[in-house]
């Protein structure tokens, strides 16, 4: 964990993620990557040096009528002392029974974000921390330029004035394989995602995209993730 948590602080001091007083809401899916991003955020009150609080937050979409099962990362926030607050909504009804959308990623991810920054703002909290990792801004690059024709990606740090809500990604120079060897190294309770289209995205065939180039050339994210940051996408 201690190479996560560095990570996590060279972004947040970095890109001026948070400040004395803060209250910030993490985004809780029940992945690796927003379990690890949770537990890094708590750690690093102890040490980073400024004093703000955490409080987890998950919106569950109900897949499939059947709320989700938190329990376990309900005890995982009990023992950090991380208060969880857990928000049914009928997003998956909308999405695949009431619209029965042909892509639904877009939708569900559009109303997911929208519920979350409601909802940050109804717990109390004026931040709310996203659990994309390195990998994950390097996919977006690519979704982006392949199905818009648009050079974008999503920043660091994203004010949202319709909610008077700052979005802050901790984990984004963290590579995917290390969040992943931290979330098995430390055993976090991480939920298999209930979702119909698990593994059938328009992310998923990117990501094998981006395997393949890698396979040729071990620094291509690297390359891209620097490209970025030179050319100031997004602000990053």
């Amino acid at each position: 964990m201690q190479k996560m948590l560095g990570y996590m602080r060279k972004a947040i001091q970095e890109y001026r993620m948070l400040s004395d007083g803060d209250s910030v809401a993490a985004g809780i899916s029940g992945g690796k990557d927003s379990l690890v991003m949770l537990l890094g955020l708590k750690l690093l009150t102890r040490f980073i040096g400024i004093d703000y609080s955490v409080h987890a937050l998950a919106i569950d979409p109900v897949f499939g009528g059947k709320e989700t099962d938190y329990t376990a990362i309900r005890s995982l926030c009990d023992e950090y002392e991380i208060p969880f607050t857990v928000i049914p909504t009928h997003i998956a009804e909308i999405v695949f029974d009431i619209r029965r959308e042909p892509n639904p990623c877009s939708l569900c991810s559009r109303m997911r974000r929208g519920a979350l920054l409601e909802a940050t703002r109804e717990i109390g909290c004026s931040k709310l921390a996203l659990g994309h990792n390195r990998d994950d801004a390097v996919e977006t690059f690519f979704m982006n330029l392949f199905n818009e024709g648009r050079i974008d990606c999503f920043s660091p740090v994203s004010y949202m004035s319709h909610h008077d809500v700052t979005v802050i990604r901790p984990l984004i120079n963290a590579p995917e394989r290390e969040v992943a060897g931290t979330a098995r190294k430390l055993e976090l309770p991480v939920l298999k995602s209930a979702c119909p289209e698990d593994g059938h995205t328009n992310r998923e065939t990117v990501r094998q995209f981006i395997l393949e180039k890698e396979r040729e050339d071990r620094r291509f994210q690297d390359k891209i993730t620097g490209a970025l940051r030179r050319a100031g996408i997004s602000r990053w």
